[in-house]
């Protein structure tokens, strides 16, 4: 950490006001003035330019200016959704380069990062709310118009484009990762560390938790975006994501200290939520519909009780629309890890002779199919380490890898089925990797929860939670305002609705019920009395299936 100061006028990168003018005057922005329920409304209307047959070039951001929720609060906090990966023009103009340089500008990044500057004047705290005054109406989390994302299945608001921000109790290096975050009180938001992608938020809880300590963190609700885009990014645990955002700005971002607590955030963040996440007790948390394409299920989990928000006085809360993929959280990850992948391969693996790396992103959400695309002459033995080095880059990554030649275009489903129809002996050009880890999506108690890579059979063979897109009319509802918008002609693309694959109880539908008539935060109080500290984080809570609700 540098220890000059200075003030945040001199900054040499965009912040998120200047980038929505930039994507305004871009004809990249859709500005909905209109009243929007953000239970209900909000993320289903944005879905549909992911499952209404709009191509990834014409999707939009969406900024959403008369957001009230289910009981008729209204907001003073415009809704950013889409505004940073809705598509890769929008991604490039935030990341300030052209289209076909961003992997390029990724690797200059990650190779020269730059050291944050500490500030005494912050945007970010223009407003400052803390101790009592958060238990006021609206002054608290409840003033903040955080939406539900899967409206039917979700059992309250989540924060999804939230980078939490902690630091390591040993070496005092910040880790900034995009968690969820589940709106459970005013004061109290939950925190699944996704374990198996990012552990490095969850690295600092067990260490405070073997002091006997809480942890420190903060949710950044809304920042400039290469900080935003540094959070998505997969890097090492002794880096300091801040400076390669900086890398990224190709400036120094600028950095402020929390109000009550030691932690360093971005100045010229929107909203930025402080708070102790409890070491001891974990509590129920989800269903919340995940970006693995189905509905994550209660496990428990940790939470946050909020000691101060701080914001700006014009702040723009950022969301982002995950789960069923393609999606502006699938684009965002993908347009960073592919140059990653090939990094890895063709930097720290040495392989020469690998082109490409291209993840598969519709409905598989890139880690389970990898596709690497090698020079024809490339000798077998290095084929067969790029796919060993694909397969072990990400954890719960590369269930299918595949190599081919150039002309088979990755990203063509048809042209990959032809190449390994035609062009592969499984008798001879198949091996399969046993012991993985079962990773990102429903976990099956099959093989003592251990998966495997390349072979699978992808019948259901147990009981799912939901398809994770909000409920059928639900979704219709948000069609009809979407037409009354005037907005481009819809072509729904199966599936375009969750339904019930079977793992569905009583309990959970009547979550989700309150949670789009805006009741949530009965749920949350009813969820202290299940806290336990005799669990790991992660861990299911059963009995979940209760009952079968199936839609069709």
């Amino acid at each position: 950490m540098s220890d000059s100061k200075k003030n945040t006028t001199e900054r040499g990168y965009k912040d998120l006001h200047e980038h929505i003018e930039a994507l305004d005057q871009a004809g990249l922005l859709v500005r909905v003035d209109r009243e929007i329920n953000k239970d209900t409304e909000l993320h289903p209307l944005v879905r549909w330019q992911f499952r209404g047959g709009i191509t990834e070039p014409n999707r939009k951001a969406f900024l959403f200016t008369n957001v009230v929720d289910g009981k008729g609060f209204k907001y003073d906090i415009p809704v950013l959704v889409g505004g940073l990966a809705a598509n890769k023009e929008i991604y490039s103009t935030g990341m300030g380069c052209k289209i076909e340089d961003i992997g390029q500008v990724w690797g200059h990044a990650i190779a020269n990062p730059k050291a944050p500057i500490e500030v005494t004047d912050a945007p970010c705290q223009e407003i400052v709310i803390m101790g009592e005054e958060l238990k006021e109406p609206g002054k608290g989390i409840d003033g903040l118009p955080i939406p539900i994302s899967t409206p039917g299945w979700d059992n309250g608001p989540y924060t999804t484009l939230s980078q939490y921000i902690s630091k390591d109790p040993d070496s005092g290096i910040h880790n900034m990762g995009i968690y969820r975050g589940q709106v459970k009180s005013p004061t109290r938001i939950g925190m699944n560390p996704s374990i198996e992608n990012q552990p490095g938020i969850y690295t600092h809880w067990e260490k405070h938790k073997a002091r006997g300590t809480k942890l420190p963190a903060a949710i950044i609700l809304g920042c400039p975006p290469q900080v935003a885009f540094t959070s998505a990014q997969k890097l090492p645990e002794d880096v300091d994501e801040i400076t390669i955002a900086g890398g990224l700005a190709g400036a120094p971002i600028h950095v402020v200290k929390c109000k009550t607590i030691d932690l360093m955030v971005p100045a010229d963040s929107e909203i930025v939520i402080e708070g102790l996440i409890d070491t001891e007790w974990l509590e129920p948390e989800a269903p919340f519909g995940e970006s693995h394409g189905h509905v994550n299920l209660q496990e428990f989990n940790a939470f946050m009780e909020v000691t101060a928000i701080t914001r700006r006085k014009k702040a723009v809360l950022t969301s982002i629309i995950s789960q069923v993929t393609p999606s502006e959280s699938s684009l965002i990850k993908r347009v960073a890890l592919e140059p990653v992948f090939l990094n890895h391969l063709k930097k720290n693996m040495g392989i020469k002779g690998v082109i490409k790396v291209s993840l598969h992103e519709p409905l598989t959400n890139l880690r389970k199919v990898i596709v690497v695309v090698v020079d024809r002459k490339m000798p077998t033995s290095e084929i067969w380490r790029s796919l060993y080095g694909a397969a072990s880059l990400l954890r719960a990554g590369g269930k299918l890898v595949i190599a081919v030649n150039e002309d088979i275009d990755p990203n063509n489903a048809d042209a990959l089925f032809w190449a390994m129809s035609y062009r592969a002996n499984y008798a001879l050009d198949l091996q399969t990797l046993k012991n993985r880890d079962s990773g990102h999506g429903p976990r099956s108690p099959r093989n003592d929860g251990l998966d495997s890579s390349l072979l699978i059979d992808a019948t259901l063979k147990d009981d799912f939670p939901p398809l994770a897109l909000p409920k059928k009319e639900i979704m219709e509802h948000a069609k009809t305002i979407w037409e009354e918008l005037g907005l481009p002609e819809l072509k729904p693309e199966a599936p375009w609705h969750g339904y019930s694959m079977g793992n569905w109880s009583e309990r959970n539908e009547e979550m989700a019920q309150r949670a789009i008539r805006s009741d949530y935060f009965k749920t949350g109080e009813e969820l202290i009395a299940q806290r336990r500290n005799d669990v790991q984080m992660n861990t299911e809570i059963y009995p979940q299936k209760l009952n079968s609700n199936k839609e069709h």
